[in-house]
């Protein structure tokens, strides 16, 4: 399991304290239960992050259950996502995977208990009837016309349901509660449904399927679960765990707590519009770099730290509130900066001819890895007649804030020498094509003896061995800050959310591994993406050097 930093107290590390002084649990079992119908994103990671770093610190234990109640929408390849992401944060749940369609039997045992004690019903009246019995806010619900039936036939038709006698929306079994309740969830909600569809667990053997809510009390109970965490919006579901508990013969009781789910900028994190974007092909997958999914982060170039630290400072409230995504990029940007070693990359490449510099001649350039840690060595870097620059590291004429290259002025290379422009190549379009230099042979490593200043250095690729790359410049998925908010939100999306350059690299990223993370010199961290080969390089932006979207945004 990851080893998580020292972490703060909040009120459900407060409620745990409490209980295990009371000596109302003599340890913590967590669980953390996504539902496979998708992949899952960063607000799942600040639960994974709470339900197993609780677990961890309490010397407890946290299982992973996958909510499996709903198969026309679940896969086994969601399954397989969901624990390669737990996994990848650093986590390690107790025992096996749990689901629970482990527990179909046991759920099926306590609907028929509930029937036989009174407490639930058949009722075949249609959903649009039901939804307009069922009241609103502020009027009661009215009684359903089969709510007295008699426990006994109520028996009957539950098995009938069970032996796949009934169409599906025909008929449902419902708890028998309260329509009169101020709490919609008790106004006798649907615990079991007709489904004829086929299960990645249990194959075709159910064609009833328990609801969500009368599943997961049960679920949590059947494990020993002692705190069950979940999002804000099933505050008021609470009600409904506790009633369902209460009325079953089961001797575990666990209790429900809140906590508010993540907010993230510029980005929508409900599993409905995500499938969304990924069906309408707005991204070109679930682990597309600009989703918000933890497989999308990940290949984007974050780290599992990085994401574990962000969930730490964000904390743990009951508070709504919307994240600013600079917290998030702030935390891989501070780990990248003390880790990532350094390469040169040109994303906008203006080619340089040192004239003064022999044809064929190749020089490999020692140059450190980092520049603050020694431990991490040098790397040799190939050094030509023929080079790649950035297009907005050269300019004609320029002001004396133009700290790069200028005509009859110079520049040090980084790593390499002195380098004075004489003249340039324009097109048609008044574009510069070649800028035509001179180098000093005597400033590699040291300084002119004349004591004459560079302006500035910049970096630089060989064209002789630099290798050529697509370079994904990736930024905010919306143009808003709260898409979710928006009447169409896909009518927000930014249409610079991806930029592909054709850019040049140092040679050794061509044998770099697929996810490796580098800085690249005055320009922003990067990471191999995985469609990369060594013939055909694809590299990712994980985020820039400086957080410039505040201030361009204001």
């Amino acid at each position: 399991m990851a080893e998580i930093e020292h972490r703060p107290s909040n009120f459900i590390r407060q409620i745990i304290d409490k209980d295990l002084q009371s000596g109302l649990h003599s340890s913590v079992a967590t669980r953390f239960p996504p539902e496979p119908n998708g992949y899952l994103h960063i607000g799942h990671a600040k639960s994974i992050c709470l339900n197993f770093g609780i677990a961890q610190d309490y010397q407890g234990t946290c299982n992973l259950r996958f909510d499996d109640t709903n198969p026309e929408k679940e896969d086994i390849d969601f399954v397989n996502s969901i624990k390669h992401d737990v996994s990848w944060l650093g986590f390690e749940w107790n025992g096996k995977e749990r689901y629970s369609s482990n527990y179909f039997d046991q759920l099926h045992g306590f609907a028929v208990e509930l029937i036989q004690k009174g407490l639930a019903y058949v009722d075949f009246s249609p959903q649009e009837k039901m939804r307009e019995m069922r009241g609103t806010l502020t009027q009661p619900g009215i009684n359903s016309p089969y709510r007295d039936t008699s426990p006994e036939e109520n028996l009957t038709l539950f098995a009938k349901m069970r032996a796949g006698e009934f169409k599906e929306g025909e008929c449902s079994l419902r708890a028998k509660i309260d329509m009169t309740s101020s709490f919609m969830c008790m106004r006798d909600p649907v615990i079991y449904r007709v489904k004829f569809a086929h299960h990645h667990q249990t194959g075709d053997k159910w064609c009833i399927y328990p609801m969500y809510d009368f599943t997961h009390c049960i679920s949590d109970a059947i494990e020993g679960i002692s705190h069950s965490l979940c999002t804000l919006e099933f505050q008021d579901n609470r009600r409904l765990y506790d009633w369902v508990i209460e009325n079953i013969s089961i001797d575990c009781t666990p209790r429900q707590y809140e906590f508010s789910r993540l907010n993230l900028e510029y980005t929508v994190l409900s599993k409905r519009k995500l499938i969304q974007l990924v069906e309408e092909h707005h991204v070109s997958g679930w682990d597309d770099p600009r989703m918000p999914t933890i497989a999308g982060i990940r290949r984007r170039g974050y780290t599992p730290s990085s994401v574990r630290e962000f969930c730490l400072r964000i904390g743990v409230t009951k508070m709504d509130n919307m994240v600013e995504m600079s917290m998030l990029e702030a935390c891989i940007r501070d780990e990248l900066n003390a880790n990532a070693p350094r390469r040169m990359a040109v994303i906008e490449p203006l080619k340089v001819i040192i004239e003064n510099y022999p044809e064929e001649q190749v020089e490999w350039l020692d140059a450190p890895n980092h520049p603050s840690d020694e431990s991490m060595g040098t790397r040799k870097v190939p050094f030509s007649k023929v080079l790649w620059i950035e297009k907005e590291d050269f300019k004609e004429s320029a002001n004396k804030k133009f700290k790069r290259l200028v005509l009859d002025k110079e520049v040090r290379l980084r790593n390499a020498y002195f380098l004075r422009a004489d003249r340039c190549d324009v097109d048609e379009n008044g574009e510069v094509t070649t800028v035509y230099c001179t180098y000093d042979p005597t400033t590699l490593g040291t300084d002119p003896e004349d004591g004459r200043k560079a302006k500035g250095v910049i970096h630089w690729v060989s064209a002789a061995k630099g290798k050529q790359a697509d370079i994904r410049l990736y930024d905010r998925l919306f143009t808003v800050p709260n898409p979710a908010a928006e009447e169409e939100f896909t009518a927000t999306i930014n249409p610079e959310s991806l930029i592909v350059k054709k850019g040049f690299v140092e040679p050794s990223l061509a044998t770099a591994e697929i996810a490796q993370a580098f800085q690249f010199e005055r320009t922003g961290y990067f990471c191999i993406d995985k469609d990369s080969k060594p013939d055909a390089l694809v590299i990712n932006r994980t985020v820039e050097l400086r957080d410039t979207w505040a201030k361009m945004n204001q």
